[in-house]
C-alpha cells in the first residue's frame, strides 16, 4: 500500500476529522448516530459527487442506523470515503458494500473504543483530575480535559489517515484479488452477528403466565428458557423486522412496542 498522499487527500482527511465531531449532534432512538454520520462523511460526498442528485443518493445511503464509539469513528469514515471515491468513478461499483463494511466495522470498533476510552482512559484521567480537585486545585478539571482529549484528538486524526489509506489499498487491489468482495461478505456476517447480539441483550420480553394442572403450577417462561432461551425476544424482533420490510416506519414500530408493553403489562401476559 502506498503511503504517498496528495494535497487533496490531506485536505479531505482534515475535513473528515473536523466533521466527525458532529457524530452525536442529532442522536435519536430511531436511527441513533445516522444523521451525525451523514454529516461526518459529507466532505467526501461533496468532493467525489458533483451533482445534487448523486450527493442526495449518497447521503440517503448513509442514513441507515449507525452507532459506534465517537472517538474511533474516523477509522470507519476514512474507509467509507475511499469506497465512495471508487463508487463515484465506477458506475458498476456495488454501493451496498459501503454500508455492509460500515455496519460490520461499527460493532468491533465500538467494543475497542468503549473499552479504551470510556472503560480505561477516562477513568485514569478522572482519577488524576479528581485527586487534584480534592486538594482544592482548579487545575484538576483542566488536567482531566487535557489528559483525555489530547490523546483522543491525536488518535482520532490518525485513524482517519489509516482508514482512508486502508480503503484506498482495498480499491487498488480489489479487481485483482477480489478482496473487496471477501471483506464485504465478512463485514455483512459480522454486522448480522452484532445485530443478533444487540437484539438478545437489549430486547427484554418474558411472560409470567402459568398453567395449573391439579395442584401443580407450571411457569411457561421456565420451559421456554429450557427449550429456546430468549425465544420471545427473538420472535418479537422478527415480527418488528417483518413490519419494517412491509414499509412500516420505524416510528410506528416504536409506538407499537410501547403499546404492546403497556397492554401486555395490564393484561398480565408480559
Amino acid at each position: 500500500m502506498s503511503n504517498t498522499m496528495t494535497k487533496e487527500d490531506k485536505k479531505l482527511i482534515m475535513e473528515l476529522f473536523k466533521s466527525s465531531f458532529m457524530l452525536e449532534g442529532c442522536y435519536n432512538y430511531e436511527r441513533q448516530q445516522a444523521l451525525g454520520y451523514a454529516i461526518a462523511i459529507w466532505p467526501a460526498i461533496k468532493t467525489f459527487y458533483h451533482t445534487k442528485e448523486e450527493q442526495a443518493k449518497a447521503l440517503v445511503r448513509h442514513m441507515e442506523i449507525f452507532n459506534t464509539t465517537p472517538h474511533v469513528l474516523t477509522a470507519i469514515t476514512g474507509v467509507n470515503a475511499a469506497l465512495e471515491k471508487e463508487a463515484s468513478m465506477n458506475p458498476d461499483f456495488d454501493v451496498t458494500s459501503i454500508n455492509s463494511i460500515k455496519v460490520g466495522l461499527m460493532g468491533p470498533f465500538a467494543g475497542i473504543g468503549d473499552s479504551f476510552f470510556w472503560g480505561t482512559f477516562r477513568i485514569i484521567a478522572s482519577a488524576i483530575g479528581i485527586s487534584l480537585a480534592q486538594q482544592g486545585s482548579a487545575f484538576g478539571f483542566i488536567l482531566f480535559l487535557l489528559l483525555f482529549n489530547i490523546p483522543h484528538f491525536v488518535i482520532r486524526y490518525y485513524l482517519t489517515v489509516v482508514g482512508y489509506r486502508f480503503g484506498t489499498g482495498i480499491m487498488g487491489n480489489a479487481k485483482e484479488s477480489g478482496i473487496l468482495q471477501m471483506i464485504s461478505k465478512g463485514a455483512t456476517i459480522v454486522g448480522l452477528m452484532v445485530i443478533g447480539g444487540m437484539s438478545a441483550s437489549m430486547v427484554a420480553l418474558t411472560t409470567p403466565l402459568q398453567v395449573t394442572l391439579g395442584e401443580t403450577s407450571f411457569t411457561i417462561q421456565s420451559y421456554l428458557d429450557q427449550i429456546f432461551p430468549l425465544l420471545l425476544p427473538f420472535l418479537y424482533v422478527l415480527a418488528m423486522f417483518g413490519l419494517l420490510k412491509k414499509g412500516v416506519s420505524s416510528t410506528w414500530v416504536l409506538l407499537i412496542t410501547v403499546a404492546v408493553g403497556i397492554l401486555g403489562a395490564l393484561i398480565g401476559i408480559f
